[in-house]
């Protein structure tokens, strides 16, 4: 048995991150079917039960779950506590006295309740004392069918409005403007603006420094130039390989000596850590953590595919593949300022490279694209349910650095 999940983060007006919608499906001779929203919850709160933590998933944030009437009168929600599930209601299940018994229970016992991606009817106003959420798709509901959402909730404070599909900066502020208090989609990995931003000394040597790292034979010598250019990183990489994680009977008194008691592997990782945190403290978390995802997950398919030699350049790339979000600036005007490769600009550009089917399967996993998943991964020789382990193990891994720098 294999379970498939993606995460879609969901954000407040601050874009603090509130919890995550969870993407589901499973099967043994389709790897990623369309299967009905049944047995797609059932099989998800099962595997939240004895396959992997809940909380683990969502990193202790509220996790958004389908629910139909049939799995609703099943008592699968209530086998979550009210803390950790936010109960959606399916836009396909209809209206009726035995769904609102169950939403009046539910509530009684402190659920959160959602309504997904609502069409307005004024037989819904039986459940607007009890719902806590309603979300609306952004991109297929016009401005006027908002604002007749909007009046049918005006006698209810308790409801908050969740604008889906959230793809732009525009869309995002338009949305604002429009009174929706929590946000769902990708404005977060766009630009929110273009303008020229310059990257800071220290910015430009962890750039440098990721691209020496990224090598399969990094240059020490190089890299030891690099250190011994910015006081700053020198006393983080010193302090670090100084800490008592390594077990060091004397302590470190050079650069080069610093680096080759990390080793290339924990030097990488102390270099994409530095990197993310510093970049832009005021990006929500969860940009740098999907960074960090991407990264880990692109080299682990790499490596298991055995197709390319550098898979750290794999990993470069999914660090690199959120700069422009992270740094207010267009992807092609950030690549003329990084000493990177022809190879890895021509993929953060969305230009054919051997590189660009690692970035497609990563952000298909996010979107939980299965279909694609599924075609993409046929030419790299791993199996569809390897794929969704090494994701899993991917957001974990992720989730564990953030932490680490917080």
């Amino acid at each position: 048995m294999y379970f498939y999940t993606a995460r879609q983060p969901i954000f407040n007006v601050q874009r603090e991150l509130i919890g995550y919608e969870l993407l589901f499906r499973d099967s043994l001779n389709n790897v990623f079917p369309e299967i009905d929203g049944d047995e797609a919850t059932s099989r998800l709160i099962e595997g939240s039960q004895f396959t992997f933590g809940l909380d683990d998933l969502t990193n202790q944030h509220p996790a958004y779950i389908n629910f139909t009437l049939e799995t609703l009168s099943k008592g699968y929600a209530q086998m979550l506590s009210p803390e950790q599930v936010v109960v959606e209601i399916l836009e396909t299940v209809q209206p009726g006295k035995r769904l609102l018994a169950h939403v009046k229970e539910l509530k009684e016992k402190g659920y959160t309740l959602a309504l997904d991606d609502y069409q307005h009817q004024n037989v819904w106003r039986h459940f607007f004392p009890y719902v806590d959420q309603i979300k609306v798709d952004f991109l297929s509901t016009s401005t006027d069918q908002i604002n007749i959402i909007k009046a049918a909730i005006k006698d209810f404070p308790n409801i908050d409005l969740v604008a889906e599909k959230v793809e732009t900066y525009e869309q995002f502020e338009l949305a604002k403007s429009l009174g929706f208090k929590f946000f769902q989609g990708f404005f977060f990995a766009k630009p929110e603006m273009v303008k020229t931003k310059a990257l800071a000394p220290s910015e430009l040597a962890m750039a440098e420094l990721l691209y020496e790292t990224s090598s399969v034979e990094p240059d020490l010598a190089r890299i030891t130039q690099v250190f011994e250019r910015d006081v700053n990183l020198s006393y983080k990489l010193l302090r670090y390989a100084n800490s008592a994680v390594f077990k060091r009977r004397a302590e470190i008194s050079t650069i080069k000596q610093a680096l080759v008691v990390l080793g290339s592997i924990e030097l990488k990782r102390l270099i994409s850590l530095l990197f993310a945190s510093q970049l832009n403290t005021e990006k929500p978390k969860e940009l740098l953590s999907l960074s960090l995802l991407r990264a880990h997950f692109m080299e682990a398919v790499a490596t298991k595919a055995g197709k390319v030699s550098d898979t750290g350049s794999a990993f470069l790339i999914g660090m690199m593949s959120l700069m422009d979000a992270i740094l207010d600036d267009d992807m092609a005007t950030l690549l003329t300022k990084l000493p990177l490769s022809q190879e890895i600009k021509a993929t953060l550009l969305k230009k054919p490279s051997q590189f660009g089917i690692y970035l497609d399967l990563a952000e298909s996993m996010e979107k939980g694209d299965w279909d694609n998943v599924e075609t993409v991964s046929k030419p790299l020789g791993v199996s569809p349910e390897r794929i969704a382990q090494l994701y899993q193990s991917s957001q974990l891994w992720s989730d564990t650095q953030i932490k680490a720098i917080e």
